[in-house]
């Protein structure tokens, strides 16, 4: 039995929670195509994600975000890793949620901070006390990253692979994965 992916899986959470490692692993298991909206706009912006932010602001980088969002959900179904603040605007939410299947991956505010502490590529964590503001992004997020269709916990420990096998887990469990007979 082969088991294909009924819609786009969108794996979404905290910076540092494992989104890019895990939907790597997770689409390799599926054999479907990993894309990250952040190397896509990078790509397409030839520029990286802080320089956007430096030199046009986050609202241009969340609009150009939502494009390239909704043209990848277009497309066959894969896995799509998002950035942090993806998820939190409500209409990429609603398209997620038409086109796709929202995996949040949450995790402990200290193991988000022990993996992204010395990450230099976080803009909104280029402040004089890093801690405090991922404390303050998370504290914001945790409520509508709830939302999504499907939680799983990156736990403190769990390797990249045990993760992927609970989101594929869970994804099996809720019928977003279907059989070739059918």
């Amino acid at each position: 039995m082969t088991l294909h992916l009924k819609k786009t899986v969108v794996m979404v959470g905290m910076m540092g929670v494992g989104k890019t490692a895990v939907g790597t692993a997770l689409a390799r298991d599926l054999g479907v195509a990993f894309i990250d909206s952040d190397a896509e706009i990078e790509r397409a912006a030839n520029a990286s994600i802080a320089e956007i932010f430096a030199r046009d602001g986050e609202p241009f980088f969340r609009d150009k975000e939502a494009q390239v969002i909704a043209r990848l959900l277009r497309g066959p179904p894969s896995v799509l890793s998002t950035g942090g603040g993806a998820f939190l605007a409500e209409a990429n939410r609603a398209l997620i949620s038409a086109e796709g299947v929202s995996v949040c991956l949450q995790a402990e505010l200290d193991l988000l901070w022990q993996r992204v502490r010395h990450k230099t590529t976080r803009p909104l964590l280029m402040t004089s006390d890093p801690r405090k503001a991922l404390e303050t992004l998370y504290e914001a997020r945790a409520p509508i990253y709830a939302q999504a269709d499907l939680i799983v916990k990156a736990r403190h420990g769990a390797s990249i692979a045990q993760t992927a096998c609970a989101v594929h887990r869970a994804l099996l469990e809720n019928h977003y994965l279907e059989d070739d007979a059918e």
